[in-house]
């Protein structure tokens, strides 16, 4: 008598129902910064996030599911059904613990890294925007601002030198998928982007670079944003470093009021992408 066949897929699927050493490796990766970087990979995690990473081509490996509990909504279902990974059935329990939250995730995919330097950034129209985050400490504010960098039509994102890990999972939320949908590239200082400046302006393509800071030389709402631009956001308790500051055409500040001295980076970020989307629009 002939065996059914097995799909391919079918026998690639695997269960995780107790906290075995691929368990503790997915665990790793949200917790472990050199595990995430030693690895290349990093969990997504919600809805919007894996929607966007889907639809943005990122490189997936697994799909992490839960097997108990409420049924999948048909998000979920539609997800599985057409996923082309390998698919995990994990149980509730451990789904919760990877998803960080009480309740437990009904999808969890491992991810694989895309390390990108300023080499693979290939710029397009006349006047392009950069947006530099000049050492940023907090993984949460750099999600946020990569999260702005985006809704205001940046064209990339550099992350310039010892700074949070783009893959940690604050940063992945916080960006709300935004990290899937606009180039993240990694800059080790300011020499390294002005060399690139150097080389867009001899193919013909200007880029001023522009700092935030309290002092600026001009309000941010009288310069003139419509050229081609690289705005630099500084760190969220140092701002600026001197190279950076030295490395600026010219620096502008945000006009505030109140009791606060000054705005939180990513809200500073935010603040000069509109102006930028305003003036453009």
């Amino acid at each position: 008598m002939s065996k059914k066949p097995v799909s391919r897929l079918a026998a690639r699927e695997a269960r995780v129902t107790v906290r075995n050493a691929r368990f503790q490796q997915w665990e790793s990766y949200l917790n472990t910064r050199a595990k995430r970087t030693k690895s290349a990979r990093f969990l997504i995690q919600g809805v919007r996030p894996l929607t966007l990473a889907i639809e943005h081509d990122w490189p997936l490996e697994a799909l992490l599911y839960r097997i108990d509990g409420p049924p999948l909504s048909s998000w979920a279902r539609g997800v599985l059904d057409g996923w082309q990974h390998e698919k995990v059935g994990v149980s509730g329990e451990l789904m919760a613990e990877l998803g960080e939250k009480d309740a437990s995730p009904e999808l969890i995919a491992v991810a694989k890294q895309r390390h990108r330097g300023l080499g693979s950034l290939d710029l397009a129209g006349a006047s392009p925007l950069l947006v530099v985050f000049d050492r940023p400490s907090s993984p949460g504010n750099l999600g946020t601002l990569i999260r702005s960098a985006n809704a205001f039509g940046a064209d990339a994102v550099i992350v310039a030198g010892h700074a949070a890990d783009p893959y940690d999972p604050q940063c992945v939320r916080a960006s709300t998928g935004s990290l899937f949908a606009v180039p993240v590239l990694t800059a080790s200082d300011a020499d390294e982007v002005l060399a690139y400046r150097a080389r867009v302006r001899e193919a013909g393509t200007e880029l001023r670079i522009v700092g935030t800071d309290e002092e600026g030389d001009v309000p941010i709402f009288e310069h003139d944003f419509t050229g081609g631009t690289i705005l630099v956001i500084g760190n969220e308790t140092r701002g600026m470093s001197a190279s950076w500051r030295a490395a600026c055409d010219v620096t502008v500040s945000i006009p505030i009021g109140g009791a606060a001295s000054s705005l939180g980076a990513p809200s500073a970020g935010a603040v000069c992408l509109y102006e930028i989307a305003r003036q453009r629009g």
